[in-house]
């Protein structure tokens, strides 16, 4: 467990402020910007995956800073990046049914986007030829490895069967391939990095068997938050963390060798004390993000409370014994760092921006929804 520092997060003007609320401390924001691109090396290495904003403003805050390349797991957000500018786009998330269409038009309606798309199926590379061939487009893939996250990805043992069926589908071009190792999460570094290299020694020999056979393999686009250090030392790795740009609880207490502040914090209030030491704070199931277990929100400055139950409106939690007079009063602010920023950011609608102890701006949550326009 970290402490947290509420001064850090206390805003003055929390008592105008509608609770719950998403808060992104853009100062902090910049020091993890600022620190991954230090680890990376340089900007031009690092494809960052957006999901953990969706929004157009902070993508906008990371092209100012040198960083033009991205990862996205929704035609929505690839639409959202390309609409600002993005340089190149990487949609890393297996496309299938009418994400093959709109992934088609997102290509003939961005021109000055580089798009990629990742395939791990042979029946899904057909479509792809299909849809290309129907609308005149060429398809950048990068063929998606499963390292043993078992998520998504081909077993590189049985990958180069996918770059032989490339040979006879026209509109698809290989570029590469797309390396997500979630499953390194490690918390000692030394055993996180050994971990990720005996992980990469197949993915590597794959590499040298296609080059040999002709096969372009200049794009390899590799690791997540807690492992993308890992993968720096590899010459020519493309990196592509996400997570630690805003930093949740989450990360920060598993894996803090990394150092990134957290930079987002929920505005909650207490709303109830329904027992001796207990405090209901108004941070349910639909304001932070269920997908991890209890606890889902770490409250700075109570960081030892046990939370006893959530609904969909009602956060529950106990003072720790021998301070249970110190719980916070009625109506009292508190700030709570989520667990899993992802997708506790898409539970809303627009980020207040903080700097300076005030809101200075407020970004919208562009990519929320599946659709934009395409």
């Amino acid at each position: 467990m970290i402490k947290m520092d509420p001064s850090i997060y206390r805003l003055r003007d929390e008592d105008e402020i509608i609770s719950p609320a998403l808060i992104y401390y853009k100062d902090l924001l910049l020091e993890n910007v600022d620190r991954t691109i230090a680890l990376a090396g340089d900007t031009e290495r690092l494809w960052p995956h957006l999901k953990s904003h969706k929004s157009a403003d902070f993508l906008k805050v990371l092209m100012e800073k040198g960083i033009r390349k991205f990862k996205c797991a929704t035609i929505a957000e690839a639409e959202m990046a390309a609409d600002v500018g993005a340089e190149k786009l990487i949609l890393a998330y297996p496309l299938i049914g009418p994400n093959i269409r709109r992934f088609g038009e997102l290509v003939l309606r961005f021109p000055g986007t580089e798009f990629f798309a990742i395939a791990d199926d042979a029946g899904q590379m057909q479509l792809l030829h299909e849809e290309a061939v129907a609308k005149g487009i060429l398809v950048n893939l990068l063929i998606d490895i499963n390292t043993g996250l078992d998520r998504t990805g081909i077993r590189p043992e049985k990958a180069m069967e996918l770059f032989h069926l490339s040979d006879s589908l026209s509109g698809i071009r290989i570029c590469g391939m797309h390396v997500y190792d979630g499953h390194r999460h490690e918390s000692a570094p030394e055993d996180r990095n050994a971990r990720t290299r005996e992980d990469m020694k197949e993915v590597l020999k794959l590499k040298t068997e296609a080059e040999a056979a002709g096969y372009d393999c200049s794009l390899m686009v590799m690791g997540g938050t807690p492992s993308f250090p890992c993968h720096q030392p590899e010459e020519g790795a493309f990196l592509s963390p996400g997570t630690c740009l805003i930093q949740d609880y989450g990360y920060a207490s598993g894996f803090e060798d990394l150092e990134f502040p957290i930079a987002a914090m929920l505005l909650t209030r207490v709303v109830s004390h329904p027992a001796p030491g207990v405090f209901t704070l108004d941070l349910g199931c639909k304001a932070v993000a269920t997908d991890p277990p209890i606890p889902r929100a770490v409250v700075a400055g109570y960081e030892d409370c046990e939370t006893l139950m959530q609904n969909e409106e009602h956060l529950v939690l106990r003072m720790p014994k021998g301070r249970e007079e110190e719980r916070p009063a009625i109506g009292t602010c508190l700030y709570a760092a989520p667990w899993h920023i992802c997708p506790t950011t898409a539970l809303y609608p627009e980020i207040l921006v903080a700097q300076k102890g005030v809101i200075t701006d407020i970004w919208n949550v562009t990519a929320r929804n599946r659709k934009i326009t395409i």
